[in-house]
């Protein structure tokens, strides 16, 4: 590329001040504009070109700065004649400063009209950094709506997801409105007051700083910068003797008069969702007219407090509706964009967006993901989602993961659909992976910010409490068998430090009883938690690795409980009929399934992973049956075994949770009752402790309302309650069913005489 050439008779201000501080010279100052303007005012037309005033001639300019150097020096002067000729060199001074002189010229003059003329290329010019990703579909039709918005006026409301850059297009928008002259006044709204000053800050950084609205804009930005951040300059500040009536301010910028400029005198004003700070907003131009808002940009109107008070919500939409759209003025329209985000359902955002309460503001939703991957890939994900978690527990990056679903991509992604394919982290493979991740991560805050579809949830009514499980004792003996039940089931979890176990009794209409329950090592105390246990597997099974101490404690609880028979109240002696194994913690899951296919009691165990399946997700009864599978209430055991020649059990933990906890709800004497061993509720504290360790929350979402489980804020151990439902689905898989619910978890084969089956074999 060419260098620029310059024509030293007629040079630019800004091209000589480049030309003289590009000259290296030892311990000399660079040549300032103010410095520059105070020569040019005293040297007059001396240094210029006659055909080009404006212009400064090099060589005569070179020529004045040596005659005034060489012009002699007077003899002392009193102290008198010194104070004057310092104040009148400080009236000229403040005089010069005030006076910015010349306003450079535009750079490029078809950019800028073309900018002008569109928002879209203003962003993608002013702004590359910024919006540095191509634009998705959903971003272009919301640009052409806020263009829209600004040139013919409306209203508008946009919800995008979380991070596409909605706060910081409708920053560019005010600005683009200002700049083009589109309204007199722009007002900038935000939930506070605090936030809508932030939001105005960056635009006036941008007018600061940004170079290339400089060369196109200097009309706007020159007179900005000849501030130098000084407030004070404001006030005095001219351009060819006149005032510029420029204001910087905190709350409200008004953009320097400068003749010809379109957006000459235009007013940006902040303000926060209260009605004493919108109403009454006005400003009385220098040519006696008083303008008001034309323009509202209201960015994230609510916080999350707001969101959840439904006082709140309806205020803020009054004053939206009322103090907001009546800004303009009587017998005045008002243009408006807002953007959103929906918190919960019902929220101020949410009835905005709703076309049919607010039809004048077009609300348009968008989402980060329009179409899910189908059920066939539901299962590769949920294995995903086993192999990330593992990973992240163990201090991993998730890498394990990632390479998972390179390997399986072309399954896993099929029957999705996203909005911005481009927009995934730099160690993630596709922007589905993002959103997988980010749904993983927190599924109800993914649907309210990145889908703008928020779960509806309400925390469940007749939560048990810890004393009223542990008082829910039965009066039998620990380890014995109630009379009328024919069924006994037992499911350990699997952590690093030790396996809970639990062993509970069922009577054919899901009566249960938790016989007996513990840990493998048995602690010797009556109340710990898994963080500060003492008597770990690493110190009972010393001299192996992690996967050998999980296989040898296995090996010895499961021969210390599924070898002896257990002794029924009528002297009957009953086995466990079916032990299910948590293999959902990722270092043991091959180990489980390697013991399960090994053990002596192999008949008898069942690997077992838990779902998390919300309203969101897709139901177990959704799943396309396949030959051989089995099916039961809410769990169902694959007919594939792959590589670990072992089948396993996949099981709804949502609904099984909300399920043994109405058991456990039931009084005692009546049919489905669940209660505990003993007679003294002091043994069973920890135990109720873990059972109330979640908390249920009823969601809807895609149609479907469903009970999701939650872990405490606290985050208490929960890893009897796991055990507890693990008990509940081996008894479901043994036949036991509630009268009235629905459970296919026994599939009867027609008999066949022996010449069918002599037929068969022939």
């Amino acid at each position: 590329m060419s260098k620029k050439s310059f024509n030293p008779r007629q040079l630019r201000p800004a091209d000589l001040l480049r030309i003289v501080n590009a000259i290296d010279i030892p311990n000399a100052d660079p040549l300032t504009e103010s410095q520059l303007r105070r020569h040019r005012n005293r040297a007059g037309y001396s240094i210029s070109d006659p055909s080009n005033p404006q212009s400064v001639d090099l060589f005569r300019y070179a020529a004045w700065l040596t005659l005034e150097y060489a012009k002699p020096k007077s003899g002392p002067l009193s102290y008198d004649e010194q104070k004057a000729r310092q104040a009148e060199r400080n009236a000229e001074a403040v005089r010069s400063a005030q006076d910015i002189g010349e306003i450079p010229l535009v750079v490029d003059p078809d950019r800028k009209a073309r900018c002008i003329a569109s928002f879209r290329a203003f962003c993608e010019t002013y702004f590359a950094e910024v919006f540095y990703l191509p634009w998705s579909a959903d971003h272009r039709t919301v640009i052409s709506k806020i263009e829209k918005a600004v040139r013919t006026g409306g209203l508008f409301a946009m919800a995008m997801p979380r991070g596409s850059g909605k706060t910081v297009l409708c920053q560019a928008a005010v600005l683009w409105a200002a700049l083009i002259g589109a309204a007199p006044f722009v007002c900038l709204i935000a939930a506070s007051a605090e936030r809508a000053r932030d939001l105005l800050e960056n635009i006036k950084i941008w007018l600061e700083t940004n170079p290339l609205l400089h060369e196109d804009f200097p009309e706007v930005t020159y007179p900005i910068r000849c501030l130098e951040r000084i407030t004070n300059r404001q006030k005095g500040q001219k351009y060819k003797g006149e005032p510029t009536r420029i204001d910087w301010s905190s709350d409200r910028v008004v953009l320097p008069v400068i003749e010809g400029s379109l957006s000459s005198g235009i007013v940006i004003s902040s303000s926060g969702m209260k009605g004493s700070d919108i109403r009454g907003q006005n400003y009385a131009r220098a040519d006696g007219q008083v303008v008001r808002p034309q323009l509202v940009l209201v960015d994230d109107p609510q916080t999350t407090e707001s969101a959840w008070s439904p006082s709140q919500s309806q205020r803020r939409e009054a004053i939206l509706a009322g103090d907001v759209l009546g800004m303009a003025g009587p017998g005045k329209k008002i243009a408006g964009l807002m953007a959103c985000t929906v918190i919960r359902p019902g929220d101020m955002a949410d009835n905005i967006l709703d076309r049919d309460k607010h039809p004048e503001w077009q609300g348009e939703r968008t989402k980060m993901v329009y179409a899910f991957p189908d059920a066939n890939a539901e299962r590769l994900w949920a294995k995903y989602a086993e192999i990330r978690a593992d990973s992240l527990r163990n201090d991993g990056d998730g890498s394990q993961a990632t390479e998972f679903y390179r390997s399986n991509r072309e399954v896993m992604d099929v029957g999705s659909h996203v909005a911005w394919p481009q927009r995934y982290n730099e160690d993630e493979l596709s922007a589905l992976q993002h959103a997988m991740n980010l749904r993983l991560r927190d599924e109800a805050a993914f649907f309210a910010e990145y889908q703008n579809e928020p779960i509806i949830e309400s925390v469940g009514e007749e939560m048990l409490t810890s004393d009223a499980i542990a008082a829910k004792t039965n009066g039998h003996p620990q380890s014995i068998i109630p009379l009328a039940c024919n069924h006994l089931t037992m499911f350990i979890d699997v952590q690093q430090k030790v396996l809970f176990w639990m062993l509970c009794a069922w009577e054919e209409n899901f009566t249960g009883y938790i016989i007996d329950y513990g840990t493998w090592p048995e602690q010797k105390r009556a109340y710990y938690t898994l963080r500060d246990i003492r008597s770990t597997i690493s110190r009972a099974a010393p001299g192996a690795g992690l996967e050998g101490q999980i296989y040898a404690g296995l090996d010895i609880l499961t021969d210390e409980k599924l070898s002896p028979p257990y002794r029924r109240d009528d002297g009957a002696e009953m086995r466990i009929d079916r032990c299910l194994i948590d293999a959902n913690w990722g270092q043991s899951t091959d180990v489980v399934y390697q013991f399960c296919r090994q053990s002596q009691h192999a008949g008898l165990l069942l690997p077992s992973h838990g779902r998390y399946v919300g309203a969101s997700s897709i139901p177990f009864s959704e799943y396309r049956r396949k030959r051989g599978d089995r099916v039961g209430l809410h769990w169902r055991i694959p007919n594939t075994v792959g590589k670990r020649q072992v089948r396993h059990a996949l099981i709804d933990t949502n609904y099984w949770k909300t399920f043994v906890h109405a058991r456990l709800s039931v009084a005692m004497g009546d049919p489905g009752c669940l209660s505990l061993f003993g007679r003294d509720d002091k043994t069973h504290r920890l135990l109720a402790d873990h059972l109330t360790a979640e908390y249920r929350v009823k969601s809807q979402a895609q149609g479907r309302t469903v009970d999701e489980w939650k872990l405490r804020a606290t985050r208490p151990d929960n890893h009897w309650l796991d055990c507890l439902v693990g008990c509940a689905v081996g008894a479901s898989i043994q036949g036991v069913s509630l009268p009235g619910v629905e459970s296919r978890s026994v599939q009867s084969r027609p008999r066949m005489k022996l010449s069918d089956m002599q037929q068969r074999r022939f």
